[in-house]
């Protein structure tokens, strides 16, 4: 390991450790199964999908709940580098959320001041009813809270991706069940673009998604492929 990044390390665990910081709080209730929507190519809408559900989408993937007839989804979780990054999937993803709105946005380790951060979200025309940026310790938090997994998140292989992180946000809050639909670790690109794009964090997803099988949680997903490669059981509706 590089001395910076044992450094990086240490300072991270140091603070954490020091901060004890809480996974971040909710201000939707989520009493019901909990769909969480990410941008791979394939999703399907779960089963017995009705108005006692509540949707969380990962970027772009609001797109996909728009197919459904969703005018809004109740949460978004949303990279910051989404809000005014230049690179292909920053920028498909500001297209296709261009004059759409959320119920509960989360903006992920955002650092240039909540200010800033509406005015990005104004110039592409992205509404919200909530808005909460999550630090790096909270995400961390939430890993260690329902995994036990203490990552210092050094690259892209020591964190979660964002819809499994949501998934452990809902899980967190007390959702009775948490459906996973267009997140597949296995797979590159994304719903809204033709772009193929490389996806990351498939070892730590992977590696979450068993331990929440082993832990007994209430993970679904609703797309056939995954519950073959994935292990996690099919959502066929409630019983």
């Amino acid at each position: 390991m590089a001395f910076s990044d044992a450094k990086t390390r240490i300072y991270r665990r140091i603070k954490y450790n020091l901060l004890r910081p809480a996974p971040p709080a909710t201000v939707v209730p989520l009493d019901g199964p909990v769909v969480v929507v990410g941008s791979a190519p394939v999703s399907h809408k779960p089963a017995g999908f009705d108005e006692s559900f509540r949707v969380v989408t990962i970027n772009g993937a609001q797109t996909v709940t728009q197919r459904w007839g969703l005018k809004a989804p109740d949460i978004t979780f949303m990279m910051f580098n989404q809000v005014r990054g230049t690179n292909t999937n920053a920028v498909e993803v500001r297209r296709v959320l261009s004059g759409q709105r959320t119920g509960a946005l989360y903006v992920l380790l955002w650092r240039d001041g909540r200010s800033s951060l509406e005015e990005g979200l104004k110039a592409f025309d992205y509404g919200y009813d909530n808005l909460t940026i999550v630090d790096r310790y909270q995400r961390m938090a939430l890993l260690d809270r329902i995994c036990g997994f203490k990552s210092d998140e050094l690259d892209a292989e020591s964190k979660c991706s964002n819809g499994i992180n949501a998934a452990l946000f809902a899980l967190y809050h007390g959702a009775p069940a948490v459906i996973l639909t267009g997140i597949n670790p296995q797979s590159t690109g994304h719903v809204y673009n033709q772009e193929n794009l490389v996806r990351f964090h498939r070892d730590m997803d992977q590696k979450v998604l068993q331990r929440l099988r082993e832990k007994g949680y209430p993970v679904f997903t609703a797309d056939p492929e995954v519950a073959e490669t994935s292990g996690l059981p099919l959502w066929q509706g409630r019983a």
